[in-house]
């Protein structure tokens, strides 16, 4: 099936959607990350740029924000507990409890546990995060509701995939399941 999708869309760019965003770092992705959970794309990056806008244009670093305070994120459109997942990490990553240096040398599996350990992370934002930050070439985010109807459209099943039985497909794409899975996500949006 995958092999059919790419002969249909042979200037498929699998990287595409990653040039969109500013140039992010492991935690500033993990800030993308946990201010998209559960809301539109489009909120999300509305929201995401007012954050880069209280910061001059960049990304915030964990320094910036682990002097701020929950008031100054929600004022910038994040609901309570992402301010307060968003300083937790701010915190871990100026402590050095959490490290890209450390995550990045880390198998997927451990990097994520890593990440899931704070509170308001769990494994899609984690996953999106390695994704754009460290560029991991075997992962899926099984629990994307996005990714379960490009499955879903692609494969032509009745019904909406669930989390198992996308990890079986995606057992079938390794190592390559990040790029399946952009691949399935980016067409789905074309037909």
């Amino acid at each position: 099936m995958l092999a059919r999708v790419i002969d249909e869309h042979p200037a498929f760019d699998p990287t595409a959607w990653m040039r969109r965003l500013p140039t992010l770092d492991l935690f500033g992705a993990l800030v993308f990350q946990v201010v998209g959970q559960q809301i539109s794309v489009v909120a999300a990056r509305a929201i995401f740029a007012r954050v880069l806008g209280r910061f001059g244009g960049r990304a915030p670093d964990p320094t910036d924000l682990v002097a701020l305070d929950p008031q100054t994120l929600r004022e910038l459109g994040l609901s309570r507990q992402k301010a307060n997942t968003v300083l937790d990490l701010a915190q871990r990553f100026t402590d050095n409890r959490l490290s890209e240096v450390e995550l990045r040398n880390l198998p997927d599996e451990e990097a994520i546990r890593q990440l899931t350990a704070v509170k308001g992370v769990g494994p899609w934002t984690a996953k999106g995060a390695l994704l754009i930050a460290l560029h991991r070439p075997d992962l899926v985010r099984t629990e994307d509701i996005a990714l379960r109807h490009a499955i879903q459209l692609h494969y032509g099943l009745p019904h909406l995939p669930d989390q198992d039985e996308v990890a079986a497909l995606a057992r079938r794409w390794s190592p390559y399941g990040s790029l399946a899975s952009s691949l399935l996500l980016a067409t789905a949006r074309a037909k």
